[in-house]
């Protein structure tokens, strides 16, 4: 089901995006659609504010946390109609606090299992960060050149480390974990260095 990501990070880009997902009778509702005349398609959504029960779409009885990764938050946050009432959930008062700070866990939990930068490096990147940041502020087209320069970089070494892991054997599943993203991704970074 395509869901429509709230919560992006990025060291873990789209590989983790998160949301406030939705639960109907216990399970996730496949996405609603909206009626707007005679087009040949029909718009649709998952995000959890569609889901108020106006014009025949299903109405949320909870939120949860939920992941790109396929992770789904065990604490359900039940929505109370009593006080929403009739308005649409958009314009409701929804408390979404529970379900940021279970995917922040999960995100915690994905970051303790994720390769270390050694501590010269991620004092290196924040000081690069930082640099770039003003730069962008100040010139913007030299930030803009030391970007690219940075993305040179950064594929060369992203080829060269790939193809290391793959004489090595690495398994895509180990190259994940380490990265903090998907298998397919990972498999994809290897199968890259393969043909480079």
């Amino acid at each position: 089901m395509l869901v429509e990501w709230d919560w992006w990070t990025v060291e873990f880009g789209d590989a983790h995006a998160g949301a406030a997902g939705v639960l109907v009778d216990g399970s996730e509702p496949g996405p609603v659609y909206f009626d707007v005349g005679s087009r040949p398609t029909v718009p649709s959504t998952t995000h959890w504010s569609a889901y108020d029960g106006r014009h025949r779409r299903p109405r949320a009885e909870a939120l949860r946390a939920v992941c790109e990764c396929g992770w789904r938050g065990a604490a359900e946050y039940p929505l109370h109609w009593d006080s929403i009432g009739d308005q649409p959930l958009y314009e409701a008062d929804v408390d979404l606090t529970g379900p940021l700070a279970d995917w922040n866990a999960h995100l915690s939990l994905v970051r303790d299992k994720a390769a270390p930068l050694p501590e010269p490096l991620a004092a290196l990147l924040v000081e690069i960060t930082g640099q770039l940041t003003a730069t962008a502020t100040d010139t913007p087209l030299a930030a803009l050149r030391a970007a690219g320069v940075l993305e040179r970089i950064a594929a060369r070494v992203g080829r060269e480390a790939a193809g290391a892991l793959c004489d090595e054997g690495v398994s895509a599943e180990t190259v994940a974990t380490g990265l903090g993203t998907t298998r397919s991704k990972a498999l994809v970074l290897l199968l890259t260095a393969q043909e480079g």
